[in-house]
């Protein structure tokens, strides 16, 4: 069960941090920080620029904190809330399957952190190492209300934009 966990965690959190280091810094065929903040700017994230690289740091942050298995309540709450507020600002109106755009991806992460932070890191991970036992009920509600506030600040501070009404 620890190795499973740790491959979870592994997945997850590397996928993640992959996808900020697209966002921010070009790697991985992604668009990098300029393109990113203009894209986040056209749907209503002001200034775009600042978000970019919030919402990059927040997915490189989030996802190697996973991998890790290091604040694994922390690293969901991180994972969760920006699954939220990709799916809701980019993903929803585009239905469930992601062949389509929609938001099946941002679900399968999202939940599968939360996943985590329910059942804990197990043995193989940081946390263990330092003797911490985050796992459980309370860590994982917290975790959950924790990504809920975070996901749902960014979304209500959103202007609307001639794209999103497009």
């Amino acid at each position: 069960m620890d190795f499973g966990m740790m491959l979870l965690r592994l997945t997850i959190g590397f996928t993640l941090a992959a996808h900020g280091a697209q966002k921010l810094f070009g790697w991985f065929g992604g668009p990098g920080v300029e393109a990113t903040g203009q894209f986040l700017a056209a749907i209503g994230f002001q200034p775009g620029r600042q978000h970019a690289w919030l919402v990059g740091f927040v997915e490189i942050a989030g996802g190697l904190l996973m991998a890790a298995g290091f604040l694994t309540p922390l690293a969901a709450a991180l994972i969760v809330a920006d699954m939220l507020v990709a799916a809701v600002s980019v993903h929803r109106k585009q239905g469930f399957f992601i062949s389509n755009g929609g938001y099946e991806y941002t679900l399968v992460l999202g939940v599968a952190s939360l996943t985590v932070a329910f059942a804990g890191a197990g043995a193989l991970s940081l946390d263990a190492l330092f003797g911490w036992s985050f796992g459980g009920a309370f860590w994982g509600t917290a975790a959950l209300l924790v990504a809920l506030v975070g996901g749902a600040i960014p979304l209500a501070a959103r202007h609307a934009s001639p794209a999103v009404h497009a």
